[in-house]
């Protein structure tokens, strides 16, 4: 454990030394990139002015919309630390609290750290169809030297840009807490040092070629006409491409996540005692304490995708608030239908299963189909928790491929049913879709369900596919588990020497 630490901070500090080094010169502008109404979008970075005094001016970024993206990047923080933390720390049991909080807190800050260093880059520049470019390495080129200005990045609006340091700091948090929520799956026995080589290893290799296979595309002003359609397409992400709907990450965040979760699970193997001993929940109160700040927090998650303060922005929130309820009103009734009785436990577990379904479509559908997609999402999660991780046959400590997994795939199909303006949904509403020649009249609910389909299947085989290599390496070279005398005395003291209670 020391040596790997030690390995961790000598190498962070190397690239951060590279950083500071390569921070000293100029990148051309890159192309970067988030979700919206009708597709997931990229943000071109602004070009310096040229010489030329008659030249145009360098585009000046919305004071309303970079503010905006501030406050959704904060929200997006306080899902992960405190609100994810604090929901998976009241699920486990008392002597894994303190375990939990770490792995959430300790993994949240290495993947900014690799963000800043490289990830932004591969996930958000231009490069082939599933890996970007190195143009961002250590975010060089964010300050322009020439120019003596930031760089800007495009929203979703022709000429509308927000700087691109804000773009990029907005989509940390998405990275960071995508792995976080892999840490329920296999919480309560995995080495904290193992957690850590797994985190960096599958960010590099899932997380991050999956963002820029959804998200990455030349941005709203490459689309000048009709003629150029087919050449800036070529450059986008495969997903994109194929005309992926993904508003705020049903299938780079959850689907993703999930399918990591739960090869985690069957790799690491089950709890000793499960299905023997009581692993009851140690505090339902901290869970619902944790469930609110996702709740709160996904507004900036969903909203924030919006990279504007405008009407997709919210409508993503209001779909967010109804979707959300619900998924929570349907859990209790299905375990009102199945128990007798509605628990504290399922309303919470409503809620996020409701948040997941709906971060797909949050732009993508209209009220009406949010609400639907949200209260199918409440059985679909129940379902998921109960039957569907029977079938399994894994311990997938807390339901992350039960809830993310599942509500994440019914939420990414159920996008293109809704996404139809005869549903309600926007279809294609931007003012670039012009230069396309698409139109409302073009839209398909089959053919878009089946391209939904398809970026489902690609991201559960990549996903799974990186997460079996990643597991595997790391018990090659520390091992995966904790001892079975650390297991039964709990993380809490035997990773980390402390206890969450004194009693």
């Amino acid at each position: 454990m020391k040596k790997l630490l030690l390995s961790l901070a000598l190498g962070l500090g190397l690239l951060t030394a590279g950083s500071f080094a390569l921070a000293q010169t100029t990148a051309p502008a890159v192309a970067v990139s988030e979700a919206k109404a009708d597709a997931p979008a990229a943000a071109l970075a602004a070009p310096a002015p040229a010489a030329d005094a008659s030249a145009p001016a360098a585009p000046v970024p919305n004071k309303g919309d970079t503010a905006w993206m501030m406050v959704s990047t904060l929200l997006v923080i306080m899902m992960a630390v405190p609100g994810l933390a604090l929901f998976y720390g009241g699920l486990v049991r008392s002597k894994n609290m303190l375990s939990v909080l770490m792995q959430v807190m300790v993994t949240f800050s290495l993947i900014v750290v690799l963000w800043l260093l490289y990830g932004y880059s591969i996930a958000f520049t231009e490069g082939n169809a599933f890996f970007g470019g190195f143009d961002r390495l250590f975010m060089k080129g964010i300050w322009d030297n020439a120019a003596g200005t930031f760089a800007n990045a495009a929203t979703f609006s022709k000429g509308v840009y927000i700087p691109e340091i804000v773009f990029a700091a907005f989509q940390a948090s998405f990275a960071a807490i995508t792995c976080t929520l892999i840490v329920g799956s296999f919480a309560e026995r995995m080495k904290f040092s193992a957690v850590l080589l797994f985190s960096a290893l599958w960010f590099t290799f899932s997380y991050a070629p999956i963002a820029h296979m959804v998200w990455f595309w030349m941005g709203p002003d490459a689309y000048t006409g009709k003629e150029v359609v087919d050449a800036m397409n070529a450059k986008a992400g495969y997903l994109w491409q194929a005309g992926a709907l993904d508003f705020a990450g049903g299938t780079v965040v959850h689907i993703n996540a999930a399918v990591a979760g739960l090869v985690g699970a069957y790799m690491v193997g089950k709890r000793i005692g499960y299905g023997k001993e009581s692993m009851a929940p140690h505090s339902l109160t901290l869970t619902m304490v944790g469930a609110a700040l996702l709740w709160v927090g996904w507004f900036g998650f969903n909203a924030g995708s919006a990279l504007e303060a405008n009407g997709f922005a919210a409508l993503a929130f209001i779909n967010t608030f109804g979707a959300t309820a619900a998924a929570v009103l349907a859990w209790c009734i299905g375990e009102g239908l199945m128990r007798g009785k509605a628990s504290m436990l399922g309303a919470a577990s409503g809620a996020v299963a409701g948040l997941v379904a709906v971060t797909p479509a949050a732009g993508n559908v209209g009220i009406g189909g949010a609400l639907v997609i949200g209260f199918l999402s409440g059985f679909a999660g129940l379902w998921g928790v109960n039957g569907l991780k029977k079938l399994l046959g894994a311990d997938d400590t807390l339901d992350v491929f039960g809830v993310h997994g599942v509500c994440g795939i019914l939420g990414a199909i159920l996008t293109g049913v809704f996404n139809s303006p005869s549903l309600g949904g926007p279809g294609y509403v931007a003012d670039w879709v012009t230069a396309t020649g698409i139109t409302a009249a073009d839209y398909s609910i089959a053919a878009q369900v089946w391209i939904q389909t398809k970026a489902v299947l690609t991201t559960v085989v990549w996903s799974a596919v990186v997460s079996l290599a990643s597991f595997k390496v790391v018990d090659m070279v520390i091992g995966l588990r904790v001892s079975e005398e650390d297991e039964r005395e709990g993380l809490d003291i035997s990773s980390h020497g402390e206890t969450a209670y004194n009693r």
